[in-house]
């Protein structure tokens, strides 16, 4: 639950347990938020031969442990590409009792069910926005939001999967342009958010990446 991209409830907002925590290599200060890779449980007694591989998503960062070195207790030291996983996920493919194991991965693109999740905080004059459920690329390099009364205006990266717009916006309906980090594909997410949005709310729309 929670993590550093922000996603905050992983069942709420349909993420699951298949999920993992990346090391700092992998993390992108917070850019790989929403990324998806298969991985595979490779050359070790504790994996299961029957399992081809599982599919997870990145909703956290794995923080790199500089008292420890990177190959004993480390995992997650720059510059070694980890995944620390849920333990639901982990015991898909291998004996939980093993701890770590070598994997296989790749990224691959997310299948995600309905449309994009934008999630406030902020007030009439800061909007804070987390946006998940990003199908895709999964992850986003920018958002620019335009208010029924503004042109576009660009939001700047807080943390995570969140973006920040210092503007007026209260009383108006809100949309969204978002562009992924990987594919470079930008799409409109019109009318997102009704002239009465509110801080604390989550607010879904059709649209998502293919």
């Amino acid at each position: 639950m929670g993590g550093a991209c922000g996603y905050g409830n992983l069942f709420v907002n349909g993420y699951g347990t298949n999920t993992a925590a990346l090391s700092s290599t992998l993390f992108n200060n917070g850019y790989a938020c929403g990324t998806c890779y298969q991985m595979k449980c490779y050359q070790s007694k504790a994996c299961y031969a029957n399992v081809n591989y599982i599919t997870i998503t990145a909703t956290n960062l794995c923080p790199p442990n500089w008292s420890e070195a990177s190959d004993d207790g480390g995992w997650c030291n720059p510059p070694r590409a980890h995944f620390d996983m849920s333990k639901p996920a982990f015991m898909k493919f291998a004996q939980w009792h093993a701890g770590i194991v070598p994997v296989m991965f790749r990224r691959v693109p997310c299948g995600r069910r309905g449309g994009l999740r934008f999630s406030f905080q902020g007030n009439g004059y800061w909007l804070l926005v987390y946006v998940m459920n990003v199908g895709g690329g999964g992850d986003i390099s920018s958002i620019s939001v335009k208010g029924s009364r503004t042109a576009w205006i660009t939001m700047s990266h807080n943390w995570g999967a969140s973006y920040q717009a210092f503007a007026s916006l209260g009383g108006q309906a809100l949309s969204f342009r978002i562009t992924s980090y990987t594919t470079k594909q930008t799409i409109f997410a019109w009318n997102a958010a009704p002239s009465n949005w509110a801080a604390g709310l989550t607010y879904s729309t059709r649209v998502n990446f293919s």
